[in-house]
């Protein structure tokens, strides 16, 4: 056995920017639990498919082989990762989740116009029209020729918007105003900045512009418009203070912020069409249900089918975990209703916690009573799309290929085989992938 000061550094290694430190300390920790010189935990049905990497923010600083990692720490069923607006961390996950035997999805999200729902906020808060918009199931961070202006166009509008934002939030804040290609995008592996590692370069800037913690809190007191006291508070938690930096200057209301341009922003049709080009599905990503757009649930889904959504991504935490009992009830009905009309579709439901923001939980409380109910839902879901991912990158046979269409006469159909696959498959035995699809067939 290995001590926790040595994994703690091994696990140091998994989130370095480099990625050849990344592979080597994947690889190490692969090796030592295959030793029994590091436990973890047994395998259940526990999984967090939607998992940002530092590719586009972490609120752990988790990179693709961390997110991995952790789930192979903790006894996952699965794990997935998820980005804005690029798939950098495809490759390098699924190669750290074959290496510690983890069964892994890919996913990509960005926001997108909906024409039909172009009056009604939808699931972007105060945003008519806007809606976040997912794919799941990506097999390489590589895409197809036809679909490359179509990536480096979404790459390129996200760095657009943000480098916008930080010239409009420096005339806020001159004195610590920031060199977005100094001190922001060396907060990234690869240059996506976020709006959050916008608010990390303005609270770094802050600190070694007023390093006298005083002098510090009453500048943020005069900016972020607060007592002094409060300000003093926040300067000493940096979670606190980079949410309110981002709340006061980056969000509505914010001098940085800008109400979106259906212009800027590709459609639903056209993102949905450049997934499947990459082999992966089309997602619904679901907010809360209390928005015009998302109450109207059937007119919300069949929206979404129509132009190709074969999955519904859910945040579970955020749809029943509040003390407010009153906003809990109204929540749990619009979540409950979300999930009906998805199974009513054949519909794959996709679960996760984001990570997106400190101290987002590693796993759902899937024992709670709101969701343990939906559990084989949320395990096939789970199954489906790992298996969907194997079968595409393997054998061109994914979900929406011509051989799942000529071989299963309905999406239940199609989807109990693939969930089943899914579910006796895990990437120790990938290699008898053929044999595995027989049995399945065969059931």
């Amino acid at each position: 056995m290995i001590g926790k000061d040595e994994v703690g550094r091994i696990e140091r290694d998994l989130c370095d920017f480099s990625p050849v430190r990344r592979r080597n300390a994947a690889a190490e920790l692969a090796e030592l639990v295959e030793s029994g010189k590091v436990l973890v935990e047994k395998n259940g049905l526990l999984h967090n498919l939607h998992c940002h990497t530092f590719y586009s923010y972490n609120g752990y600083g988790f990179s693709p082989e961390m997110v991995a990692w952790t789930a192979r720490k903790l006894g996952f069923f699965a794990a997935g990762t998820v980005d804005f607006d690029v798939l950098d961390a495809v490759d390098e996950f699924l190669a750290a989740a074959k290496m510690l035997d983890v069964r892994g999805v890919c996913g990509l999200e960005s926001r997108v116009f909906v024409p039909e729902l172009a009056e009604v906020e939808i699931n972007s808060p105060g945003e008519v029209g806007i809606a976040y918009n997912m794919g799941c199931g990506f097999t390489s961070s590589a895409v197809p020729e036809e679909a490359e202006p179509f990536a480096l166009e979404l790459r390129q509008k996200a760095a657009d918007r943000t480098r916008n934002m930080a010239k409009l939030v420096n005339s806020y804040l001159p004195e610590i105003a920031i060199d977005f290609d100094l001190d922001a995008v060396k907060l990234t592996p690869h240059g996506n900045v976020t709006e959050r590692h916008l608010c990390q370069a303005y609270r770094q800037k802050a600190e070694k512009v007023f390093p006298d913690p005083d002098k510090r809190s009453e500048y943020w007191a005069e900016k972020l418009n607060l007592e002094l006291k409060k300000a003093g508070g926040l300067v000493a938690d940096n979670v606190k203070l980079e949410g309110a930096i981002r709340s006061k200057t980056m969000k509505q209301g914010g001098i940085g912020y800008v109400l979106p341009n259906p212009e800027n922003f590709p459609t639903l049709e056209a993102m949905n069409h450049f997934t499947i080009q990459c082999g992966a599905l089309p997602s619904i990503a679901w907010l809360n249900g209390l928005s015009a757009g998302e109450n109207a649930v059937d007119k919300l889904f069949d929206c979404h089918i129509e132009h190709g959504a074969e999955v519904f991504n859910l945040v579970p935490d955020r749809n029943w975990n509040t003390p407010d009992a009153d906003k809990q009830k109204k929540l749990v009905a619009e979540m409950d209703r979300a999930i009906n009309a998805a199974a009513k579709r054949d519909m794959l439901i996709c679960a996760g916690t984001e990570l997106n923001a400190p101290g987002l939980k590693l796993v759902d409380d899937f024992d709670s009573p709101f969701l343990s109910k939906y559990m084989d839902l949320f395990v096939d879901g789970a199954a489906a799309l790992y298996a969907h991912g194997v079968m595409q990158k393997k054998l061109g046979r994914g979900m929406l290929s011509k051989w799942a269409a000529e071989t299963f006469s309905s999406k239940a159909d199609r989807n109990a085989f693939y969930s089943g696959l899914g579910r006796i498959m895990h990437p120790g035995c990938e290699d008898g992938l053929e044999s595995l699809i027989e049995r399945v067939m065969k059931k």
